[in-house]
């Protein structure tokens, strides 16, 4: 139990970097997590369970899916004292990720990526993951000074997905310039600013797509980005990165 709230309490980003591991919660990310065939998902190291949790997923899994995970039955009262939740579902699991690599990446065929550059509120973060998968992307990376995208409440956001899609975190601009280059991607940044509107990408093209702060945007950006602005026809300043990510990706995805 104390290893669980130490990767949940204060320093749990600093405990899960060091460890590789992190917190799920919940049947919709354990659903995504016991059946997931990426390569490079999150494993489960370890699950708690409460009775009423065990029945949950007794009743979408065959025993031998639930039984090769080593498996620690507790209370009611121990899986409340445990979570990072008002009203836990019974359901807790530690989970190893990879360490950041792009390099484990470079013999497969990409077609789109999206590209988040500081962003930092959890639930755009895990929005983002859950529209990148739900759009059939291959890749999400996020720049260093982003969200850590295993806490607990982006892992929550991802609402599964962080099992169905490889995620990289502490890419750097200069790393995506790199990877895009190594592999004739184009890179395309959404700025509200630009003079150009996303309609002008060929859909066909495997893309980049960058997206930047809540608050400040990108920032200035070497001429292998080519900008484009979503279009807009009210009165508002601009999109929520989450908002925009969704619209692009679905726009480019068909």
């Amino acid at each position: 139990m104390e290893r669980v709230k130490a990767l949940l309490g204060p320093r749990g980003k600093k405990q899960r970097n060091l460890e590789h591991i992190f917190v799920a919660d919940g049947l919709q990310s354990l659903r995504s997590a016991l059946i997931s065939k990426v390569a490079t998902a999150p494993l489960i190291e370890r699950l708690y369970l409460t009775e009423d949790g065990l029945e949950k997923l007794r009743s979408e899994f065959a025993a031998e899916m639930i039984e090769k995970h080593e498996t620690i039955m507790v209370s009611d009262q121990v899986m409340n004292a445990m979570a990072d939740t008002e009203s836990p579902q019974g359901i807790i699991a530690l989970c190893k990720f990879l360490p950041p690599d792009l390099d484990r990446y470079a013999k497969t065929a990409l077609k789109k990526i999206a590209y988040f550059w500081q962003i930092q509120d959890p639930g755009n973060a895990g929005t983002a993951i859950r529209t990148a998968d739900a759009c059939g992307f291959d890749l999400v990376m996020f720049s260093n000074q982003s969200v850590d995208i295993y806490s607990p409440k982006v892992v929550r956001s991802t609402a599964g997905s962080l099992w169905n899609i490889p995620v990289a975190q502490d890419v750097s601009l200069e790393g995506v310039e790199s990877f895009a280059n190594e592999r004739s991607l184009q890179l395309v940044a959404f700025d509200g600013a630009a003079s150009q509107p996303m309609t002008v990408l060929d859909k066909t093209k495997a893309q980049i797509l960058v997206f930047g702060n809540e608050g400040r945007g990108l920032p200035e950006l070497p001429p292998a980005f080519e900008r484009v602005a979503i279009p807009m026809h009210g009165l508002a300043e601009s999109f929520n990165v989450a908002s925009a990510a969704a619209i692009a990706m679905y726009f480019l995805s068909n």
